[in-house]
């Protein structure tokens, strides 16, 4: 009998897994989709209908993963997050690197991107949005955080060392600067020169 039971089972949990498969590439979906309304719309021309559409499910699938707007945007600011975390770890998959300017071209490059544009957008949502706003402070903290723990590891820098703490968050507040002008811009040019400077002052203050 235990045995029957066993089988009658089996086929059940088979048909779970493609359920959650779909399920989770219909998550994947919306937040793509949101990040890219939001970095090409901006907050005001983001709705979950829009982002429902680009993604290519109905209304109703997204509200399922995401009840409100300020769910699915605010999960969409951690994906964001997270992506680009993953994306400046693997550009220097073994850590630290011995060529400082390409780290912090690769940090620049991480706020001249669409997931900066995105988050940025996001930010000025918040800023008027009372919901809205606690959640997307406490994501941002953290995406700080992260980012400036990996560029501790990946410049080699010794925090414990005065001034080099705040060397790294002000290379950081660089980066970000950075990618506000080229969101009018193509800053190109004047972003290689800075990212040179940037090198030669890390190199004389790192050691």
């Amino acid at each position: 009998m235990g045995a029957l039971n066993t089988v009658d089972h089996a086929p059940d949990t088979r048909a779970r897994a493609p359920k959650q498969d779909r399920s989770r590439a219909t998550r994947q979906r919306l937040l793509e989709a949101a990040v890219a309304c939001l970095a090409e719309h901006g907050w005001a021309g983001s709705t979950v209908s829009v982002v429902a559409e680009r993604a290519g499910v109905s209304r109703g699938a997204a509200q399922h993963h995401f009840p409100t707007r300020e769910d699915l945007f605010t999960a969409a600011v951690e994906y964001v997050a997270e992506e680009r975390s993953t994306a400046l770890r693997a550009l220097f998959p073994q850590g630290e690197t011995g060529d400082r300017r390409a780290v912090i071209a690769a940090l620049v490059d991480l706020y001249t991107g669409p997931l900066f544009r995105a988050a940025l957008h996001l930010w000025v949502a918040a800023s008027n949005e009372d919901q809205l706003r606690p959640r997307v402070t406490e994501l941002e903290a953290h995406v700080g955080r992260e980012t400036h723990r990996i560029a501790v590891d990946l410049l080699g820098a010794d925090e414990s060392t005065p001034g080099v703490r705040e060397t790294v968050q002000g290379l950081l507040d660089m980066a970000r600067g950075l990618g506000l002008a080229n969101l009018l811009t193509d800053d190109t040019a004047r972003r290689e020169r800075v990212v040179t400077q940037w090198a030669a002052l890390l190199d004389e203050t790192l050691g």
